[in-house]
């Protein structure tokens, strides 16, 4: 059957399905996804953004080509539609009227002009030719941009080096529109140049240095299927184009809280109206960087790490002010960031901690007291031994745990004693990062460099590791949800996973732009559960509703 012809009995057919289906006569947007190449399209992500809204719905087409966007999501109105499809681009309307007829819609694709553009970080990495030793040092690089600046430069090593230099000197919640330059910086990774060659090298062999071209060829990933395509995803814009939503969590009254990672803002969103409200969160130190990074609720208030300005805050949702906890002089630097902040077991002995990254190591608050003390669990070590005390959680008795992101350790310490303790991930280097603890005090985490998801049972001193579905995905991440499922979500390839730790079967769906993953959250209230994330580097934040 011609092509053509195919598409004017499928859009009939469709049109009949429609008119027979009461909640697509109320203005669902439905249709079909074709292309010359592949006729019906399976797993291309949908997108429509009403005229003057700031909320966009986005659905995934089926084995069939078929999409149906749910009729209680779209009013009618004129939407821009868009899509994602790595290797294809729209050839058609872009614009549609949805009307309360809900006439069916043809999108019709064409081969992209320009597949650079579409990858992801992750399929950066597996484009670039070189040994995982050779390319690992990169995977930092995504927290403030994509691969896809590195490959398409033209600096050449010597060049390079001056760019690591200057990188270096970059505070955390910069980009490249915005960078924030550190009060300290490490000496030896700004002043020692031949320290840096080698990477300088490296980079320069995979960008444009040298060649009109890449020299190796581009390694997209194939578009999702079956159940990947079962799926909802909703985009509510926030008002500052600028905005680095980090750790997003959800209130009891299903209300939105958000950490600006570079701007000293805690926002909130209702899922319900699309309204966003930001507070401005008082600043300790006026001259250095800004942004937050960790948010946690306790008894109703909501606690805040707040990075290089040295301390953490209380915010009460009742009066809308904020109580801020700065470091004491002795031992608040330049280097202090408090990225982390752990006050969901202060109830116990009235006491809150929070990391330090420059010690590294961490600091324990009183709040009756306003007492500090500090721990240095890494202060033994060799010189020159680079350790990190990355995401800190409190099990029920206030007993802290937190993740080595420099190496491949789960530190304790005990709440009463003081007294350290270390337990090595089963996988060697696996950058253990961020992490949930569990009512049955089981910390789950993710292992960044590794590229799995792990729990370590804090009671029975044991490890359990999953592998991730896709190579080089890079979780930050983990949170179970209510029916033991594990959600989290790739900082390189803009997929949510959602793995069954008792079979290790896996589902993935594909965001629909590009996303940066961080904290990600779930909404138990709902069936199914619902995931959220924060677009850190898209200014959004997302919800996606499985549909299974």
């Amino acid at each position: 059957m011609a092509l053509k012809h195919w598409l004017l009995v499928t859009s009939a057919a469709l049109a009949v399905a429609c008119m027979l289906d009461p909640a697509c006569a109320a203005g669902r947007l439905a249709g079909q996804v074709t292309s010359a190449e592949e006729g019906a399209m399976e797993g291309v992500v949908v997108s429509a953004k009403k005229d003057g809204s700031t909320i966009a719905i986005s659905i995934i087409s089926d084995a069939t080509g078929n999409f149906t966007f749910p009729a209680a999501k779209l009013e009618p109105g004129k939407y821009t539609l868009s899509i994602r499809a790595i290797g294809f681009e729209l050839d058609g309307p872009k614009v549609v009227d949805i009307s309360e007829a809900g006439a069916p819609v043809a999108i019709k694709l064409k081969k992209a002009g320009n597949l650079a553009a579409q990858l992801t970080s992750g399929e950066w990495m597996a484009s670039f030719p070189g040994t995982p030793q050779q390319k690992h040092f990169m995977d930092r690089c995504t927290s403030c941009h994509t691969f896809e600046r590195i490959a398409k430069s033209s600096y050449n090593a010597d060049e390079w080096i001056a760019v690591l230099q200057r990188m270096a000197s970059y505070a955390p919640g910069s980009i490249g529109v915005e960078p924030q330059r550190r009060k300290e910086v490490r000496e030896r990774t700004v002043v020692d140049a031949e320290r840096l060659r080698p990477r300088a090298e490296f980079l320069a062999s995979i960008n444009l240095s040298s060649a009109p071209q890449w020299q190796y060829p581009l390694k997209p990933l194939p578009r999702l299927k079956g159940r990947s395509t079962k799926v909802v995803f909703t985009e509510y814009d926030l008002p500052r184009s600028n905005a680095m939503p980090h750790d997003v969590i959800l209130d009891e009254q299903g209300v939105a809280w958000y950490t600006d990672f570079g701007h000293q803002f805690l926002g909130k969103l209702d899922p319900k109206t699309g309204k966003v409200t930001e507070y401005t969160v008082p600043m300790l130190k006026p001259d250095y960087p800004t942004g937050m990074l960790d948010i946690q609720i306790k008894d109703g208030d909501i606690w805040l790490g707040l990075m290089l300005q040295g301390g953490i805050a209380k915010f009460d949702r009742k009066t809308e002010k904020f109580t801020m906890f700065p470091l004491p002089k002795e031992i608040n630097n330049p280097a202090s960031q408090q990225a982390m902040v752990m006050p969901m077991s202060s109830h116990v002995d009235g006491k809150v901690w929070m990391n330090s990254v420059g010690i590294p190591g961490v600091h324990r608050v009183e709040l009756a007291t306003l007492k500090f003390e500090t721990f240095e669990p890494f202060k033994d070590l060799p010189r020159g031994t680079d350790r990190s005390v990355y995401g800190i959680k409190a099990d029920s008795q206030n007993n802290l745990f937190f993740m080595d992101f420099s190496s491949e350790y789960i530190g304790r310490i005990d709440a009463k004693t003081g007294k350290f303790g270390f337990y090595k991930t089963p996988t060697p280097n696996s950058n253990p990062r961020r992490g949930y603890m569990d009512p049955q005090d089981r910390l789950w985490f993710t292992e960044y460099r590794a590229n799995k998801l792990a729990m370590f049972d804090t009671k029975a001193e044991t490890f359990t590791e999953w592998e991730m579905p896709t190579p080089l995905a890079y979780p930050y991440d983990v949170i179970p949800d209510r029916n033991g499922e594990l959600w989290t979500a790739g900082m390189a390839n803009d997929r949510v996973v959602r793995l069954d730790p008792r079979t290790g079967q896996a589902t993935e769906y594909q965001l629909p732009k590009n996303t940066n993953v961080r904290r990600v959250w779930i909404d138990n209230s709902t069936t199914p559960v619902t995931f959220w994330v924060g677009s850190n580097h898209g200014a959004s934040i997302v919800k996606i509703e499985p549909l299974d």
